[in-house]
This record gives C-alpha cells, sequence and structure tokens, in this order.
C-alpha cells in the first residue's frame, strides 16, 4: 500500500518539511524550516534532504513517489527560516526517474545562498514491497524501554539540538559510554527511533532517520560536532508502522574526514534504508 496520502497525526515534521509551488514559476517552491530541528544553529541534514525530497515528489508527479537513491552535498549550513527549493527534471522514463533540486536561503547581505545540491532518482516502491532480500540481520538491541533516552541528556545538549524534542529516542547503553567519558572506540551506536508526536513513520521519514542519532563519531572517542558533506540515502521499502531501529557504524577516518554508515529496520524486521555520509570531524561542539 502506497504511504503517499495516508491520514495521519499532523505533525511538525510534515509541516515544516512542507513546500508550497509558486505559481507561475515551475518547479520552485517556497518552504519555512523551523527552530525545532536545530542542531546547534542549523538544521539537521536529514530534514534538509527530506524537504528537498519533498519538494523532486511534487515536481516528479504521484506515479514515482519514491526516492529511490537520493544524494545531498551540503554546501554551507542551513538556518531556521525561509527557504527556496529550485528543481529541475534531469530525466523521465516509465519505471524512474531523476531529479535535481538546490536548496537556498537569502544571506545576511541579502543575496541569495545555496545551502544543499540535491540529485534523486524516483519510483514506486509499492511495486517492488516485499520483494526485499537481505544477508544483513537486524541489530540487536534491549527493549526500548530499557534503552536510553535523549530525554536525559544534559540540557545544554538538549538546548543545543531541539530535533531531540520532537523525536523519541532510545539508545543502547552499550553504544554510549561517549556520555560518560568511556567511549568504546568500536565506532557503534544504535538506536530505537519514532516521532514523539506519535507520527508513523514512512519513506521520507527514513530521511531523518538515517541522520537523527547522535554522530557515530562520539563513540570513537571524537567529542566535537561532525558536520555532513554529504549523504547519500537508498530507500528499500516503504516502513511498517512502528518502532524504528538505526544502526551507525564507522571504520575509516583520514585526515579529520570519516565516513558513517546507516542502516534502518522496521518493525517487521526489514531493512527499509541505508546510508552513508561523509562528515568532517570538527574539534568543539556546537553553540548553545
Amino acid at each position: 500500500m502506497s504511504d503517499v496520502g495516508q491520514v495521519q497525526p499532523v505533525s511538525e515534521f510534515d509541516t515544516e518539511t512542507a513546500v508550497r509551488a509558486r505559481p507561475g514559476d515551475d518547479g520552485v517552491f517556497d518552504a519555512d524550516l523551523g527552530e525545532g530541528w536545530r542542531i546547534g544553529a542549523g538544521v539537521n541534514g536529514g530534514v534538509t534532504l527530506a524537504l528537498a525530497a519533498r519538494a523532486l515528489r511534487e515536481r516528479l508527479g504521484p506515479q514515482q513517489p519514491d526516492p529511490l537513491a537520493i544524494s545531498g552535498y551540503y554546501l554551507t549550513p542551513t538556518a531556521p527560516g525561509p527557504a527556496i527549493v529550485r528543481t529541475q527534471v534531469a530525466r523521465r522514463g516509465r519505471a524512474v526517474s531523476v531529479g535535481e533540486a538546490s536548496l537556498q536561503q537569502t544571506g545576511p547581505d541579502g543575496l541569495e545562498v545555496e545551502r544543499m545540491r540535491v540529485l534523486a532518482t524516483y519510483g514506486d516502491l509499492a511495486g517492488i514491497d516485499g520483494d526485499a532480500r537481505t544477508t544483513a540481520s537486524p541489530p540487536q538491541l534491549p527493549p526500548p524501554d530499557q534503552c536510553i533516552s535523549s530525554s536525559d541528556a544534559p540540557p545544554d545538549f538538549l538546548k543545543a539540538a531541539t530535533l531531540l524534542d520532537r523525536l523519541d529516542l532510545r539508545l543502547d547503553p552499550a553504544t554510549t559510554g561517549w556520555a560518560v567519558g568511556k567511549p568504546s572506540g568500536n565506532g557503534v551506536i544504535r538506536g530505537w527511533l519514532r516521532f514523539a508526536d506519535g507520527r508513523e513513520p514512512d519513506v521520507l521519514s527514513l530521511l531523518l532517520a538515517v541522520d537523527a542519532l547522535p554522530p557515530v563519531a562520539f563513540e570513537l572517542g571524537l567529542p566535537g560536532w561532525t558536520p555532513t558533506l554529504e549523504l547519500t540515502v537508498q530507500v528499500r521499502s516503504r516502513p511498517a508502522p512502528g518502532w524504528l531501529r538505526v544502526a551507525l557504524s564507522s571504520r575509516t577516518m583520514s585526515g579529520g574526514y570519516l565516513e558513517e554508515d546507516a542502516e534502518v529496520w522496521d518493525s517487521r524486521d526489514r531493512l527499509v534504508a541505508i546510508s552513508r555520509q561523509l562528515a568532517r570531524a570538527a574539534s568543539v561542539r556546537p553553540p548553545a
């Protein structure tokens, strides 16, 4: 069943990644990014990717509503406030189409600044749902009530990461040594994830899920913030209702740059999305 048009509770995720087509300006959309999705001074990269994906969904049409593969290049930090998404159709096909998007905002000097550039392949996951096979295994976590809630984070951390108020995130205690100054060095963070307002997961929310947990760099003993330079997500299935399980890992860091891989599993033990991002290990935490 398609998740496009499903009746769900009105959620901040939907209202603050909503786009409005400009009349008479083909492929240009206006949006407003709220303060509630910040990491430091900037908006979370998964949220901005979902915003661009929503605009591309509108541009490409309802026959191909799902981003099968989407890559975002983060050029400058996205700030809360008005934004413009300019989209183009690179290719239209019967099975898949390819689109491009540019997320822009007005800078302090009044000039438009490009925040993010996106390239994505769209199709219809309804036609392949149930035909997903993998040799991977779902991450083994304690039940959510035995995991560590993000709401227990220090107040200054929650103030700097306002998106945590909008998520119900429960981290596996085995991967939270960094929180008490004892990182394992294994480069793994796992947790349960859902929206705090009860919104069920869908395809666009998976683009947030891959970037919603604390950076895996924390468990590598790198306590500074980790800005994303590039993020690629492949969506394999539309998620079932319920908790998502997210597993992050990293194996390589060179010259201050590291990769972060994510797997997202749904409540039916299906691998619904995978991602890889290139991030820079910074030396300081974001300002409060």
